[in-house]
């Protein structure tokens, strides 16, 4: 079954480009991705929604998500409460809407 991951990020000023280059090759770099967007959320806020065969793939992935992350780690901005510089979840599609 399809499954989906999400990451929400803030991104230091003036590194927005350094922090959208960084994800350039995730097509060939995360095995089982299907596919994925990064949407712009706000000033120097940022998700990636990203589509997987199967969580199996999704999370078979995550050191190469993190190895990604790891490139780009110094152009992000802590989000607070204790999340660090990432808020990610994952999950199977319980009910597909058009």
């Amino acid at each position: 079954m399809t499954a989906f991951n999400t990451v929400r990020f803030r991104v230091k000023p003036g590194r927005d480009q350094d922090f959208l280059d960084a994800h350039k090759n995730i097509g060939t770099a995360w095995p089982g991705l299907v596919h994925a967007n990064i949407i712009k959320t706000g000033d120097h806020a940022y998700c990636i929604i990203a589509e997987w065969h199967d969580i199996d793939a999704c999370v078979k992935a995550r050191p190469d998500m993190i190895a990604t992350l790891n490139s780009f780690r110094e152009t992000l901005e802590d989000l607070g409460n204790g999340l660090g510089v990432t808020d990610p979840v994952a999950g199977p599609v319980v009910l597909s809407l058009k």
